[in-house]
């Protein structure tokens, strides 16, 4: 069946990173990604009548044909519906209005080409090609389910005892994202001020290595996740309610707000809505199928005797059953209670299904 996989790569000092990745409703799809190697000026001239084209005469906007301070930048991307033809054995792609531009093929494009999108980002020009091809419907090498516990001092704890470490890249560029802050507001605050414009780029393209960096470490996990294991189970949790602030308010101020401000950084720096986002469509791939499994008493449930307490509890990182004794790491109790549950969900599923069909349909007298 026609399938459409939308997958963007970029180049980040030389190196390939997978930069964002979605499934279309309806199946897979193939696509690809590079870099362009030349004519900035021309792409940044057709991007400015494009902004110009949107603003159009009668709507509000800078007079002198420059953008504002807080908009910059803000719409650095057009697409190309029709009108571009791709040879990726010449490394080149037909741009209307710019003509042949050399490109750095990330990936083989597969199938016809549907549109073409380029966008700017980090002082790199990006071109996105989504194509359509015929698949089949997969099916996964693997019959093992797995439950997965998220958390801060691990990325990923599985049921079977393996774990994926976390990658901190926020925490290991926190120096220099103070300093590049520090450095943009000594800056004037005026429009057009050039000194304000390199340190505003400095910063960006910091934030991006770090984006990068976390969102590379993210793929690789949930790949080798998704690839190994026909089922995963994991907690239904919503980030921004873990990571919300303990400020509190005026007439009801919180307590212990550094300490939770510190927890929330380390909490949105792991990623785990991305992870989370990833493992929605990376196992459908591959023919597997992911389990939203609610997280109570997950990590306070003994796996081997079914005994619920908070007395299990007794530290952070660790477990110890008060009734049979049984120790282990409280993530991994997590990670095996909610591959348990993910099990019971599909066997539950089945078992309605199987009493749907065995169910005779009732006479109604007249």
């Amino acid at each position: 069946m026609p399938a459409t996989r939308i997958c963007v790569l970029c180049l980040v000092d030389g190196k390939q990173d997978k930069k964002r990745d979605g499934l279309a409703e309806g199946g897979t799809v193939a696509s690809s990604a590079a870099v362009l190697e030349k004519p900035r000026c021309r792409v940044g001239t057709t991007l400015g009548l494009v902004e110009e084209a949107e603003t159009g005469p009668n709507q509000t906007g800078p007079t002198d044909g420059r953008a504002g301070l807080e908009e910059e930048g803000k719409h650095a991307s057009f697409r190309y519906p029709q009108g571009s033809c791709l040879e990726q054995n010449n490394h080149r792609i037909w741009l209307p209005k710019l003509g042949w531009v050399r490109y750095r093929n990330s990936r083989e494009a597969l199938g016809a080409v549907k549109n073409v999108t380029v966008r700017l980002a980090g002082g790199r020009w990006l071109v996105s090609i989504q194509a359509e091809c015929e698949v089949e419907v997969p099916v996964h090498r693997s019959t093992t389910a797995v439950g997965i516990d998220m958390g801060v001092v691990r990325l990923a704890t599985l049921s079977d005892g393996t774990f994926y470490g976390p990658r901190n890249s926020f925490r290991q560029h926190q120096a220099g994202l103070r300093k590049a802050q520090q450095s943009m507001g000594r800056k004037k605050i005026m429009k057009f001020s050039q000194n304000r414009k390199r340190a505003k780029a400095r910063l960006a393209c910091l934030h991006i290595r770090i984006a990068n960096a976390r969102r590379d470490h993210l793929h690789k996990a949930s790949t080798a996740i998704s690839k190994s294991h026909a089922m995963v189970c994991v907690e239904d949790l919503r980030v921004s309610n873990l990571s919300s602030s303990a400020a509190g308010s005026r007439q009801s101020p919180g307590s212990k707000v550094r300490a939770k401000s510190g927890l929330n950084r380390s909490i949105l720096d792991q990623g785990g809505a991305e992870l989370r986002r990833q493992l929605e469509y990376k196992p459908a791939w591959n023919g597997g199928r992911l389990i939203a499994v609610p997280a109570i008493n997950t990590s306070r449930t003994c796996p081997a005797c079914g005994c619920t307490g908070q007395g299990n509890r007794k530290t952070q990182a660790g477990f110890c059953c008060v009734e049979c004794g049984y120790e282990a790491k409280a993530d991994l109790v997590a990670a095996i209670n909610l591959g348990r549950a993910g099990l019971a969900r599909i066997a539950c599923e089945v078992n309605d299904g199987v009493s749907r069909q065995q169910q005779e349909p009732t006479s109604v007298a007249a």
